[in-house]
């Protein structure tokens, strides 16, 4: 991902001067409306009152403002936690629950932008570690100090961290995937596009199709994600 300039501004916007932290909101509501290909500098200089060649100072082009736009997830995930209440002593030890918080708060953040979302496994999984934009290694280091802090060490941290993080993404990936064939269409089997497929080949995804088309919501999370600490802590 690239880093652009720091938050210095540049140029007036119809809401202010810019920011680097609002150029990249401003990407994230754009993807999230329109999807990633709406997404140029042109577009982009339209939707917050500035000329395109201003945006430069903050991205050198569409790359950068996709890889933006993962960043300013990990932004709204951060101010998010900030806000969101710590679990109280009487709710378990301190690690599952802080655990099942960041989780939590992770999953909203994502369904409330599915398509800057899906920017966070085709785009941040390839960029080396220590390239990705500082909000998402703040990300990496919270949940690794949170684990070592409670007694375990490097190795097993890594094993934990690794899993942690596994299950949402997959997960969530797993809540954002598309179902819906007509989403005009009052009735489920025609909705779902069952027609489609051969009953004969695929019988099981057939009948189970309805129930997969459900989002298993925040108590699927956190029920997976008891099982796999059960396995690990």
């Amino acid at each position: 991902m690239t880093h652009g300039p720091g938050t210095g501004d540049a140029g007036d916007g119809r809401q202010g001067r810019l920011t680097r932290e609002r150029v990249l909101a401003a990407a994230l509501d754009l993807v999230d409306r329109e999807g990633p290909a709406a997404l140029t500098m042109r577009r982009l200089g339209a939707e917050l009152g500035v000329e395109a060649m201003s945006l430069y100072r903050y991205a050198p082009g569409k790359n950068a403002l996709l890889d933006g736009v993962a960043e300013a997830l990990f932004l709204e995930l951060e101010s998010h936690l900030a806000a969101a209440a710590r679990p109280s002593a009487a709710s378990g030890p301190t690690l599952r629950a802080e655990l099942h918080r960041i989780a939590l708060v992770t999953y909203q953040v994502c369904l409330d932008h599915p398509e800057g979302t899906l920017l966070i496994f085709s785009r941040m999984t390839r960029v080396p570690l220590a390239r990705r934009p500082p909000p998402v290694l703040r990300g990496h280091e919270r949940v690794l100090a949170l684990i070592q802090d409670a007694g375990y060490d490097q190795v097993h941290s890594a094993r934990i961290w690794r899993a942690f993080m596994a299950w949402i993404l997959g997960y969530v990936s797993v809540e954002l995937q598309a179902m819906v064939d007509n989403p005009s269409e009052p009735d489920p089997a025609f909705r779902l596009g069952l027609h489609r497929m051969s009953f004969q080949e695929l019988p099981t995804l057939r009948t189970t199709a309805p129930a997969l088309a459900e989002r298993g919501g925040p108590d699927g999370l956190t029920t997976g994600l008891d099982a796999l600490l059960d396995r690990f802590l």
